[in-house]
């Protein structure tokens, strides 16, 4: 069980909302914040929900699946599902009809799956911004065949994920923050997804449009 109340959740949620206001944005945008909800309990949707959450992260595909029965009991308050994890083809046949946005698109063939289970699916293309083998997202410079590849198979491309460098740099997460959105720009897309509680005010002056949380809102998460 979730070890906060929705009324904490909200509290935190408040919280996160003045950090955001606190930042000068240049461009004047709204900031989405997205209740990643990885490694907690399924209750932790709804707790998320009753804290005034719209959308959700979700980063595993088996643990996805085990959030079904609590999406389905929300009925109309269903919460945008988000899947920000990096996503082998085969899990896409399982999640079409669960997931809403398939926001880590790293690769002409995920696109082409996505498409054949989820006709007409929104997506987020995944970006490696930062140049580190250990991350996933296409490299900028494939950036626009890969935008490309996904109009061509019908998928509809909403922005670009990216995430900052794991040494947590300041001036090299805010330049790979800042070529994410030049991406973005370029190719007049509306969702620019960076930044995590560490990073979420480089993430916002850069020019991010959601912000992904988890620990910030919820707490510890328990011991696998």
């Amino acid at each position: 069980m979730p070890t906060r109340s929705a009324d904490d959740v909200r509290r935190e949620l408040a919280a996160l909302g003045q950090r955001i206001d606190a930042v000068d944005r240049p461009w004047n945008h709204q900031v989405e914040v997205l209740a990643v909800t990885k490694g907690f309990a399924p209750d932790v949707v709804g707790l998320a929900v009753d804290a005034g959450c719209s959308a959700i992260g979700e980063n595993y595909a088996q643990e996805l699946l085990t959030r079904v029965p609590v999406l389905d009991r929300l009925g109309d308050r269903r919460p945008t599902v988000y899947f920000i994890g990096h996503l082998q083809s085969n899990k896409v046949r399982q999640l079409a009809g669960i997931v809403d946005v398939w926001a880590t698109v790293d690769r002409a063939s995920l696109a082409c799956e996505i498409a054949k289970r989820a006709p007409a699916a929104r997506v987020l293309v995944q970006l490696n911004a930062t140049g580190e083998a250990q991350k996933s997202g296409c490299a900028p410079d494939d950036a626009a065949a890969l935008i490309d590849r996904c109009g061509e198979v019908g998928l509809v491309v909403e922005g670009v994920l990216a995430m900052g460098p794991t040494d947590g740099d300041a001036s090299a997460t805010r330049a790979a923050f800042e070529v994410a959105r030049g991406i973005a720009d370029e190719h007049g897309l509306d969702v620019v997804s960076l930044g995590m509680s560490g990073d979420l005010e480089v993430a916002v002056a850069a020019g991010s449009t959601q912000v992904r949380v988890g620990t910030a809102l919820f707490g510890a998460r328990p011991r696998r």
